[in-house]
């Protein structure tokens, strides 16, 4: 490695030799492990690393790279051992100095439904302090970074971008980073035995006269096998045990079976396209993850590696490839990827988060007018049941047919959306410069099973902002809505049947009579059921309208035309921090009646493999006196999902056929409510640490970082930044 012409001249090893006393021996060590575990693959001259040779290295102002790791705890990170070896061994072949740490990565599927979910999107904040912390005590230039899954990719985004504007700050050398995602790891098979069980089970509940379970056991059993379809058999397998179709030793004897066929043992990011995956997508978009290491199957070889390590040379002290700036300059390319990959709700959050840190203004708004300030079409072709998954994308990119999110500005640019080409990535080259090599570009190389699309889906894809009239923001997946579901829930009103915690939902989406008692409790008004009925089914209503309650309710519920908007309250950031409304959705998904009724409307977040008509990052969330808290039963929404609204109606007028928009009365009517609300939210607060509530943070709109963070972003992303040769990005 060599200096970039404009030399870092600050070193703190120069005169702190407590640090040239200290460090040495943990650079000798892991190189030596590192020696260790390649064993016979150890490519390279005989090692030559000594406590010598690291001290003069160290007085040098040699390139001290950081190799920043995971926990193995979570599947993700089972091979950094190995990737990390590799990497340490050509950063110091190199002339460089490598170092190792590692951060707490939790797993959100580890965590799903626990309280754990309460600390996951505040691990993404702690992510970012920890790597800073380490960074600067221990005085690095850069980083090597193993990119995990779940909060970890963009917590390390954050914490380097952060880093390279404090150092700027400083008028120190800019801090580069290179990211190597970790492999895809593939879905598991139903053991043939088992598989041959539940189909019987599937057989034998037909047979019985319960086709609605059976449907839904051999719907589950037709997506791969992953950690998040484990909770889709989860719920079937619950409902069919109360209703005495199961025993409890059965459900855990198929639950276990199902457990333990699921992962890979090298591990690595579970193959839906969910949070993992598309800050896969998301952060090579961002310019920050070479080629040679953005779409694997397995852990990196030491050539790919090698490719990646070189490319730090030109980084090094170059202005331009500060992690900020490559950031920065690539933040529309990225929404774009993300929108036409049909990336993870979760990622509306970090992206924001991620441009505060760099010292960007940047919020949710501007996030929206960039997705929206040209149509981006949906380039992605993904199923979980038909053999197109992201482990099925890597294949096809080891094998050389695709050249991944490369391919994908490719076809975006030949449909026409304008990306930022100009913009530098780690590879030390421009995407002018990657695209100009034609090999592979093309989606058409793809004959077989294609999952990157030249020709798209549909025109329109990503993750919209909605707005409302009891609410400011909120956001929905509109590609994980089929155009099929978007129809059956656009322009609908709903019935709010609402819930104060997760908890509550979860137990109530699991009560197989949940409908039945709904009907019995007459929990909607006569008079609204036709009203409902007249807006969403009209072709029907001259038929239905003189049925009596009962009657009416099943028919609607029969015909699709009755909806529910199930809310889930008190899940916002501050009230119990954040955490996914994944298992609630998943019920709802896994149970075919609910699914063609009823869309999950959240102060709370979703998980990236999230599908349907999900709604959620409502803001502001309850605790702060948001719309959200003031929702009863009975209530009733208008879903204009497509003009990007969901509206609480003026029921009277309604009634009488007439679309009004009203809310502000319920506020001061429900007064009494809201605050016996609060007071269960405030009591159940205390149930997540103390030291990890989100206080003093922004809410979701503004990518939920620490107010500091946020009052200290004054930069302009369209002109605060440096492309190579000092050209600009127009506008």
């Amino acid at each position: 490695m060599t200096l970039y012409p404009l030399m870092n001249t600050i070193n703190p090893y120069d005169f702190n030799v407590q640090g040239k006393a200290n460090e040495p021996i943990c650079v000798a060590g892991f190189l030596d492990r590192a020696k260790l575990i390649l064993g016979s693959s150890y490519d390279g001259p005989a090692p030559d690393w000594s406590l010598d040779a690291i001290y003069d290295r160290l007085e040098a102002n040699a390139p001290r790279i950081a190799i920043i790791g995971g926990s193995p705890d979570h599947p993700a990170h089972v091979m950094d051992y190995l990737t990390s070896a590799r990497a340490a061994i050509r950063i110091w072949q190199n002339g460089g100095v490598p170092f190792y740490f590692s951060t707490p990565v939790m797993c959100d599927g580890t965590a799903q439904n626990t309280m754990g979910m309460s600390y996951s999107l505040q691990s993404r904040n702690a992510v970012a302090q920890m790597v800073i912390n380490q960074v600067e005590s221990h005085a690095y230039h850069g980083a090597f970074v193993i990119q995990g899954c779940d909060k970890q990719p963009l917590g390390v985004v954050s914490a380097v971008a952060h880093l390279d504007r404090v150092r700027r700050e400083r008028g120190e050398a800019p801090f580069f980073a290179t990211f190597a995602p970790a492999h895809v790891l593939q879905g598991g098979t139903i053991p043939e035995d088992l598989y041959t069980e539940l189909e019987n089970l599937a057989e034998q509940w037909n047979q019985q006269g319960v086709q609605d379970l059976a449907y839904d056991l051999r719907d589950a059993m037709a997506y791969i096998l992953q950690c998040s379809s484990n909770t889709a058999f989860q719920g079937v397998l619950e409902r069919a045990r109360n209703r005495g179709l199961i025993t409890k030793e059965q459900h855990k004897d198929y639950e276990k079976r199902l457990a333990v066929a699921t992962c890979d043992g090298k591990g690595g990011v579970c193959a839906f396209n969910g949070t993992g995956n598309s800050s896969r997508h998301l952060v090579a978009g961002l310019g920050l993850v070479h080629p040679a290491l953005e779409l694997l199957t397995a852990p990196p070889e030491q050539h790919q590696i090698n490719e990646a390590v070189d490319s730090l040379s030109v980084m090094i002290n170059n202005p331009v490839y500060g992690a900020a700036n490559v950031m920065a300059t690539n933040i529309r390319n990225a929404i774009r990827i993300h929108s036409a990959t049909g990336g993870s709700t979760n990622l509306m959050m970090h992206v924001v988060a991620a441009m505060l840190y760099g010292g960007y203004a940047f919020n949710l708004a501007e996030y929206d007018r960039i997705h929206h300030e040209i149509p981006i079409p949906d380039l992605f072709d993904y199923s979980l049941t038909q053999g197109r998954d992201i482990f099925a994308l890597a294949m096809q990119c080891c094998s050389g047919k695709s050249r991944g999110m490369e391919s994908v500005i490719y076809e975006l640019i030949e449909n026409g959306v304008p990306m930022d080409v100009d913009a530098p990535t780690v590879a030390g080259k421009t995407w002018r410069e990657r695209l100009s090599r034609p090999d592979s570009l093309s989606a058409t190389h793809v004959q077989e099973n294609p999952i990157i699309l030249a020709k798209p889906r549909r025109p329109f894809s990503g993750v919209d902002v909605l707005n409302g009239n009891f609410f400011e923001t909120a956001v929905v997946k509109i590609s994980g809505m089929t155009t099929e579901q978007l129809d059956q829930f656009d322009k609908k009103a709903a019935f709010v049947l609402y819930y104060e915690n997760e908890e509550n939902a979860n137990r109530g989406l699991l009560d197989p009579d949940l409908l039945k008692k709904i009907k019995e409790k007459q929990e909607f008004s006569h008079e609204n059921l036709l009203a409902v009925l007249k807006n969403n089914e009209p072709s029907s209503y001259e038929e239905l309208k003189e049925l009596d309650y009962d009657a009416l309710f099943d028919k609607m519920t029969e015909n699709g035309s009755l909806k529910l908007a199930v809310v889930v309250s008190g899940q916002g950031p501050l009230a119990f921090g954040m955490p996914e409304m994944f298992t609630p959705m998943q019920h709802i998904n896994a149970n075919h009646k609910l699914k063609r009724l009823a869309t999950l409307i959240s102060d709370g977040r979703y998980s990236g493999v999230t599908y349907g008509a999900a709604i959620g990052h409502m803001t502001p969330e309850a605790v702060q006196g948001g719309g959200i808290l003031y929702l009863e039963t009975g209530d009733l929404l208008y879903l204009n999902l497509r003009e990007r609204q969901v509206q609480y109606l003026n029921e009277m007028a309604f009634r009488f056929g007439t679309i009004e928009y009203r809310f502000d009365h319920v506020v001061t009517e429900r007064q009494e409510l809201a605050q016996s609300r609060l007071e269960r939210i405030r009591k159940r607060q205390r149930q997540v640490a103390a030291s990890n509530r989100m206080l003093a943070h922004t809410d979701a709109a503004n990518g939920v970082v620490p107010i500091s963070v946020y009052e200290e972003a004054e930069l302009d992303y369209k002109k605060d930044i440096i492309l190579p040769e000092k050209q600009m990005i127009q506008e």
